[in-house]
């Protein structure tokens, strides 16, 4: 028994650190699926790139993996024009076999298309640049401390002349 196909025409991105691997799934009314894929890369340009692949295939809904922090700029870039749903790899885990990064970009995208992936929460723009701001504040702060523990301790090895 098939799967019934919620999303008429999505994609999956199976995202690296300096590559993308998308796949774009589009069933006709025949129920028969059309897959295009393709490989860009994580950089500015490649992202671009990407953002133009989706909007010539007219395709708005966008699937991938969150897989440490590479998953960010992407997001960034394709929030504008898409809607983007961050899958946990733990729900979009393949099967088991010879496993390619196109197979698992297709085997995302099949996912998506039939509902079958959980949303993470991603909180909206202006949270997560506050996040940021105040990661990045902490961050200054404990390499402040640092920098005094270690002033402190080369006081304290430094005897004064009598």
């Amino acid at each position: 028994m098939p799967f019934k196909i919620i999303r008429k025409n999505c994609c999956g991105l199976d995202v690296h650190k300096t590559w993308i691997c998308a796949c774009i799934g589009i069933t006709n009314s025949n129920g028969r699926t059309e897959y295009f894929e393709k490989r860009f890369s994580s950089f500015s340009k490649g992202l671009r790139n990407l953002s133009e692949w989706l909007s010539n295939h007219k395709c708005t809904e966008v699937c991938m993996e969150a897989t440490g922090k590479y998953w960010i700029p992407v997001f960034n870039i394709l929030e504008k024009t898409c809607s983007v749903e961050l899958a946990h790899p733990k729900y979009t885990k393949p099967q088991k076999g010879n496993k390619t990064d196109r197979k698992d970009a297709r085997w995302i995208c099949d996912l998506f298309m039939c509902g079958m992936t959980k949303p993470s929460f991603i909180p909206p723009a202006d949270i997560r640049h506050l996040r940021d701001l105040v990661r990045y504040r902490f961050k200054l702060t404990c390499m402040l401390t640092g920098e005094k523990n270690r002033a402190q301790k080369l006081s304290y090895r430094i005897k004064p002349e009598a």
